[in-house]
C-alpha cells in the first residue's frame, strides 16, 4: 500500500518513532487508527475481538513519521490459545512503544479489575490516555474518567474524541508527534504498512463474515487465502484471481455459512469481492470454499498457518 511521498522541511529536526494503541475490545483502537493514518488499515465492526493481529500503520509528514500499532482488545479471560496469542500482541507493545495511547471507551464500566491496569504498570514508555466516545456522554463523564485513571496509573496526557466522528483526532495527532524522537524514518515515506495485501484481503472477508452472520459463527470462523494471481481478462483488463477458504469449527456452522442452496455464502462472496476490488482498485475474480478444521483455535499448527504465531 502507498500513498504519494512528502517533501521533508529542512529547517525542522526530524522525528520518527511507534505509537501503540491499546485498549480493550470494543475501545474504538481500529476506528482511531484509521482515522489518524488517513486511510482504511483495519476493519471496522460493532462487534468485540473484530481485530485479532497487530496491525502497522504507517503515516509519514514533512517532518515525521509516525509507526502505529493497532492490536487487539485485550481479553480478560482468555479461553483459547488464540485468545493468549492475541494478549501477547498487546503485551508486546510494551517493549517497543516510544507512546503508548490507552483508548478507553467512556461508556464503559471502571473496574478495578480491568487487566490493562496491571499490564501497563512496568510500562517505561509515556502513556497519553485517549478517552473515546465523547459524542455518547456529557461532559462530567468525561472528568470522572479522567481523574479515575489518574489515581491508577502514571499518564503523561490526556484527549478527549470521537473516534468515529474524527473530533480531536487532528489535535491527538499533533501532540503525538510532539512525544517523538529525533531520528530518520524507519519504512520508505510511501509505504503504509508491513503488512501484504493477501493479508488485508483475508481481513476484508473476515470483516463481512462478522457483519452477515450472527450469534458465534464468526467467533469460529479464520480465513485462510490459498492463492492470490494477478492476471488478465480476455478482454485484457488487469484482475485479481483470490481463492479463499473460510476455517469453522462444526459441521453446523459450515451449514450455516453456506445457507440453503448457497444463497449465504453466495451474498458473502458478492460483498467480499465489491469491497477487495475497492481495496486493490482492480476487478477481483474471489472463489470461497468452507472447511471444517476442529479446534483450530487451540491448535498451534494452525495458529502458525493463520498468523498468530
Amino acid at each position: 500500500m502507498t500513498t504519494e511521498p512528502s517533501t521533508p522541511n529542512k529547517s525542522e529536526p526530524f522525528r520518527s518513532g511507534f505509537v501503540n494503541i491499546i485498549g480493550r475490545p470494543n475501545a474504538g483502537k481500529s476506528t482511531l487508527l484509521n482515522a489518524l493514518v488517513g486511510e482504511r488499515m483495519s476493519i471496522i465492526t460493532h462487534k468485540p475481538q473484530t481485530t485479532r493481529h497487530r496491525i502497522i500503520g504507517i503515516l509519514t509528514g514533512e517532518n515525521f513519521q509516525i509507526v502505529f500499532s493497532d492490536t487487539p482488545g485485550y481479553v480478560r479471560d482468555p479461553a483459547y490459545k488464540m485468545h493468549k496469542a492475541m494478549n501477547r500482541f498487546v503485551e508486546g507493545t510494551l517493549d517497543d512503544a516510544d507512546l503508548l495511547l490507552l483508548v478507553f471507551d467512556l461508556t464503559e464500566e471502571l473496574e478495578d479489575s480491568n487487566p490493562l491496569l496491571a499490564m501497563l504498570a512496568p510500562a517505561e514508555a509515556p502513556v497519553l490516555l485517549v478517552l473515546n466516545k465523547k459524542d455518547l456522554v456529557k461532559e462530567q463523564r468525561v472528568e470522572d474518567v479522567l481523574n479515575w485513571w489518574a489515581k491508577r496509573i502514571k499518564i503523561t496526557g490526556h484527549f478527549a474524541i470521537s473516534a468515529l466522528k474524527n473530533e480531536n483526532t487532528a489535535e491527538l495527532l499533533q501532540k503525538i508527534t510532539e512525544y517523538l524522537p529525533e531520528g530518520p524514518a524507519y519504512y520508505p515515506t510511501d509505504q503504509l504498512t508491513d503488512r501484504p495485501e493477501r493479508f488485508f484481503v483475508s481481513e476484508i472477508i473476515r470483516e463481512k463474515i462478522f457483519l452477515l452472520y450472527d450469534d458465534e459463527v464468526p467467533y469460529s470462523c479464520e480465513v485462510g487465502i490459498e492463492s492470490f494471481q494477478e492476471s488478465a481478462t480476455n478482454a485484457g483488463e488487469p484482475i485479481a484471481r483470490i481463492r479463499a477458504s473460510i476455517f469453522v469449527l462444526r459441521e453446523t456452522q459450515k451449514a450455516i455459512l453456506l445457507g440453503k442452496g448457497g444463497v449465504a455464502i453466495k451474498k458473502l462472496g458478492t460483498a467480499a469481492r465489491m469491497a477487495i476490488e475497492r481495496f486493490l482498485q482492480t476487478k477481483v475474480f474471489l472463489e470461497l470454499t468452507v472447511k471444517v478444521r476442529s479446534n483450530w483455535r487451540d491448535d498451534e499448527r494452525s495458529l502458525q498457518y493463520f498468523g498468530y504465531k
